[in-house]
């Protein structure tokens, strides 16, 4: 802690800092806001019903599509001004959220309903790869697993407050595709925020250092940027490495995902005073998660400064993955508040490495492409992984042979992370 920027405290000192953390606040807080919304219409609300394989479906239809064009916003991420990628897109947020409440209100489903979605988790990821590819802008690189665990930890609580802030709206409006639209819509405003807090940046604040006045880019060049970038990743090591691990936890954390909705919704359906089941008890376990998010960003600058982020991330990979098993064969609603907790330290000490060592390894010029690739990664473990549960999971969500795949996946996810580090 001998550098004064490693200290929370250091990084807020400085204003560019803390308007990049505020942009980022404000838009994560409208994704929760967002996600429940669409959750809640999806999963909970009466006029309407899903079977596990509607959930991955549905899954499947917002976030594949986006993951294998992504890498090709990386290009623009690495030509175009930042600032003007991240003003723009909460701006256009803003307007296609007002268009999935419309269709929320109206009743639509199928295609229409997951069309307009998809277009706004596509620009959630653009807006995401340019926070982390922007950050190194504002700090120096001695800072930057504080840096990360300041700003992705925070972002992620916001999101998590976001989505609580949605459930009380949701309390106190009656249930049906109005209530879930007034509170979808609402998720409008943080954006706009966001959009009015980057604003206050320069264009070429965030980068990239060699930017290109060229709006326009042939299919060739957008294909061969995107190459590039996936190339260039793998080529480094370490890069190559933590893009493994947090793809294959990714596929893990997806299998546990569609495991608690439909514990939720199917098993855990008695209400309890501390531990209810529903749409309620989920917001539960996403708040434990937010908790254990809390703690991994406290314990991660410590644990790396001492036994540096491969061994971090091994060892929250393996021990994390080992309680996950021993929680859920309890299959109690306390024990996947528990697990929550467990899983939201684990991927966000994870996620906090991972981002650090990218920032670290890979040029500014080559960074947005990365970042996009990593992303889409991060979605195709995961949409792969809701495809796989849907299959193999019943309707109750009990299913302890997964749980121990999941167990046993870990703990190999963390062995294969040393060996490729170590390579």
């Amino acid at each position: 802690m001998a550098e004064a920027g490693t200290t929370v405290r250091g990084l807020l000192a400085r204003r560019d800092f803390r308007r990049l953390l505020g942009t980022r606040l404000l838009s994560q807080f409208g994704d929760g806001v967002f996600q429940a919304a669409l959750a809640g219409t999806v999963l909970f609300n009466p006029q309407r019903a899903a079977d596990p394989v509607d959930v991955a479906a549905g899954f499947a239809v917002l976030l594949l599509p986006y993951s294998l064009v992504g890498p090709f916003a990386g290009v623009w991420l690495d030509r175009w001004s930042r600032r003007q990628v991240l003003l723009r897109a909460n701006l256009v947020r803003a307007g296609l959220v007002a268009v999935v409440a419309g269709l929320i209100l109206a009743g639509v489903q199928g295609p229409a309903f997951y069309a307009a979605g998809l277009a706004v988790f596509s620009v959630n990821r653009f807006v995401l790869a340019a926070l982390s590819a922007g950050l190194p802008h504002t700090t120096d690189e001695p800072s930057l697993v504080s840096a990360n665990a300041v700003s992705t930890t925070s972002g992620a609580v916001s999101t998590v407050v976001g989505g609580a802030v949605a459930l009380g709206l949701l309390q106190l409006t009656a249930s049906g595709d109005a209530a879930y639209s007034a509170v979808a819509l609402a998720a409008a405003l943080p954006y706009l925020a966001a959009a009015a807090v980057v604003a206050g940046f320069t264009r070429t604040h965030l980068g990239p250092d060699h930017m290109s006045r060229t709006a326009v880019l042939s299919a060739r060049q957008v294909l061969a940027g995107m190459v590039s970038g996936a190339r260039h990743a793998w080529r480094d090591r370490a890069a190559a490495a933590v893009l493994t691990a947090i793809s294959l936890h990714r596929f893990w954390y997806g299998l546990l995902t569609l495991m608690a909705l439909l514990l939720y919704r199917n098993t855990f359906t008695d209400a309890g005073a501390w531990f209810p089941g529903g749409l309620v008890g989920l917001g539960e376990v996403v708040a434990a998660g937010a908790v254990g998010t809390l703690v991994a960003a406290a314990l991660t600058p410590a644990a790396v400064a001492r036994i540096g982020k491969d061994c971090w991330i091994a060892g929250l990979l393996a021990g994390g993955g080992l309680a996950q098993l021993g929680l859920g064969l309890l299959v109690q609603p306390p024990a996947a508040v528990a697990a929550g907790f467990l899983l939201g330290l684990m991927g966000q000490g994870v996620k906090i490495c991972v981002d650090t060592t990218l920032q670290e390894s890979i040029d500014d010029d080559h960074r947005g492409r990365v970042f996009s690739v990593y992303d889409t990664l991060f979605n195709v473990g995961y949409v792969l992984a809701l495809v796989v549960a849907a299959v193999l999971l019943p309707a109750s969500g009990v299913s302890r042979p997964v749980l121990a795949v999941v167990g046993a996946g870990y703990v190999l996810t963390a062995a294969l992370h040393v060996r490729m580090s170590r390579r």
